[in-house]
């Protein structure tokens, strides 16, 4: 019984939104209210039509921004439709958007986060397992501890639904030390409440108790974190067999408005079973459960409550519809897990392929650049040495006229000089004329 508790209280924390709606595609005060009061009733049918006024405006402005807040009103609602292949499509086109963007990742990292969980949720482990290393490879490459904080917790979010505590704790406590060197306070409370639920599976109670403390700090400032830290502490009660406190503990969660509003039917239910259980009511607990939605959560909590009832033959076949389950399940892990390294080593080869052509690229254009040098190198040596030549020609040209100006200039001198001469003797003609 415990076991199911504790499987309805991880199903209720991916249902419940921890995280401030914050600004962060930065769109105007208006836009942003009517988009935050969406998200306060985030599967609310009524968001469609919000979300399709939003992308309009989205597409007469060819803003993305207005697209991103339309789509991340939307998927909530195609997950609570069942509308899955709806939801992908949702996700997928948010990702064309701003997949490239570094400026939008503080959207991009918790709507992907927000989707992933959905993914769990509904059985499909190996695509949220995917897109969360994806997640940590993009924020690990961009030292964006936010983003790696959003894909250790989505990682340790799929160990718990396979039962495997040590491992979503591992990465619970990875998720905390990327939150606080994000500074980003709001998601610390939900990751506390997750690491003591997985503390009381592995009965860890002393660790549990401390986790929930450290979540309650924040209560304050995130009144859901009350609910959650309730249900909770019921639980760790329950567990230890501490029923007095369990008991005070579930009177004070049904009398709180807050409890019908935020915590889902199957939650409700199966703390109203371990009440019922823990009173010795038995057989109204047996009714109880038949209302449980998943299978597992029905056959453990009836295997319980036949053998507590005396009844084994109904007792055993419950056990062996579990363990059957159990089995199942296992297989299903194991191919999940193949499916998964299948997946990551043909990305693997994708990358690799990408590389190579990239390197192929960029040693074209290399080449290229070397050989457009070449010919601008030789273009460049020819037009000196034709430059070289016309300079040598046209110093020739000059040499020459010069020459033949120098020659004219003398011939110019000489012709002068025996004009002087004829002018004297001249001259002299006419004095001696006189003088006779």
């Amino acid at each position: 019984m415990r076991r199911i508790l504790l499987s309805i209280l991880a199903c209720l924390t991916f249902v419940m939104a921890e995280a401030q709606i914050v600004n962060r595609l930065r769109v105007d005060q208006e836009t942003f209210l009517k988009y935050a009061y969406g998200r306060m009733e985030q599967f609310n049918p009524a968001n469609l039509a919000l979300a399709d006024s939003l992308y309009a405006v989205g597409e007469t402005r060819n803003d993305f921004r207005f697209k991103c807040l339309a789509l991340s009103l939307e998927m909530p609602v195609r997950y609570a439709q069942g509308e899955y292949d709806r939801m992908d499509e949702t996700a997928a086109e948010i990702k064309s958007l701003i997949g490239e963007r570094r400026d939008s990742r503080d959207f991009y990292f918790p709507f992907m986060h927000e989707y992933c969980e959905y993914l769990v949720r509904i059985g499909r482990a190996p695509d949220a397992m995917l897109e969360a290393r994806a997640m940590e490879r993009l924020a690990s490459g961009e030292s964006r501890p936010s983003g790696r904080m959003y894909a250790y917790r989505i990682i340790g979010l799929i160990q718990s639904s396979r039962d495997n505590s040590y491992l979503a704790i591992q990465n619970m406590e990875k998720a905390v030390r990327f939150c606080r060197e994000a500074k980003a306070e709001q998601d610390l409370p939900t990751l506390f409440i997750l690491l003591a639920q997985e503390n009381v599976k592995m009965k860890d109670f002393e660790q549990a108790e401390k986790y929930v403390v450290q979540a309650e700090e924040y209560q304050r400032f995130f009144p859901a974190i009350r609910i959650k830290a309730l249900m909770t502490r019921a639980c760790l009660y329950y567990a230890e067999g501490d029923m007095d406190t369990f008991w005070k503990t579930y009177e004070t969660l049904i009398s709180d408005p807050l409890y019908q509003m935020q915590a889902d039917a199957d939650s409700r239910t199966g703390l109203d079973i371990s009440y019922l259980r823990s009173r010795g009511m038995l057989e109204e607990a047996l009714a109880k459960a038949d209302a449980l939605g998943k299978e597992r959560a029905r056959l453990e909590s009836k295997h319980g409550i036949y053998a507590e009832l005396g009844t084994y033959d109904k007792a055993y076949d419950q056990l062996r519809m579990l363990m059957g389950d159990k089995d199942s399940t296992y297989i299903k892990v194991q191919n999940e897990d193949l499916a998964i390294l299948d997946a990551e080593m043909n990305n693997a080869q994708l990358r690799e392929e990408a590389q190579r052509l990239k390197a192929q690229n960029q040693m074209t254009i290399l080449l290229g650049f070397l050989v457009m040098f070449v010919i601008a190198f030789f273009a460049i040596l020819g037009s000196q040495w034709k430059l070289r030549h016309n300079l040598e020609e046209m110093r020739k040209k000059n040499n020459q006229m010069l020459a033949t100006r120098r020659a004219f200039q003398k011939a110019m001198e000489a012709k002068e000089s025996e004009n002087d001469y004829k002018i004297k003797i001249l001259q002299n003609r006419k004095t001696n004329m006189l003088r006779l």
